[in-house]
């Protein structure tokens, strides 16, 4: 596993993480102190944003579980693909994500949304 892939299935297990203080301690390990995340719903700046965040989404969407693409990477940038949906169902949200590391954390998210609910 290259260390994209390695950064990326760990995005998505911050995602999954139903445990507060265990995503919290994630997200900490993860992402830089002053991470910028973007995308069509929302900016926002730091790890506790990302953290309730995350905390919001998984309301949402509960008993739904986030799945990883496809990654690509080079220098400090990735690339990769994300579902969202119930296991062995088709996914319910598609996304793309780009994200840029800092000293191996990542410190700015760009997502996209491929496919949304109607």
């Amino acid at each position: 596993m290259s260390e994209y892939d390695n950064i990326a299935q760990r995005y998505i297990d911050t995602w999954n993480e139903q445990d507060a203080g265990k995503r919290r301690a994630l997200i900490d390990e993860l992402y830089t102190a002053d991470v910028a995340f973007t995308d069509p719903l929302v900016e926002l700046t730091g790890t506790d944003a990302i953290d309730a965040m995350v905390a919001g989404a998984q309301q949402q969407f509960a008993g739904l579980n986030f799945g990883l693409g496809p990654v690509d990477g080079h220098h400090d940038i990735a690339r990769f693909t994300w579902t969202l949906g119930a296991p062995g169902s088709d996914p319910l949200v598609v996304g793309f994500d780009v994200i840029t590391l800092v000293d191996g954390r990542i410190s700015r998210v760009l997502g996209f949304l491929d496919k949304v609910p109607a």
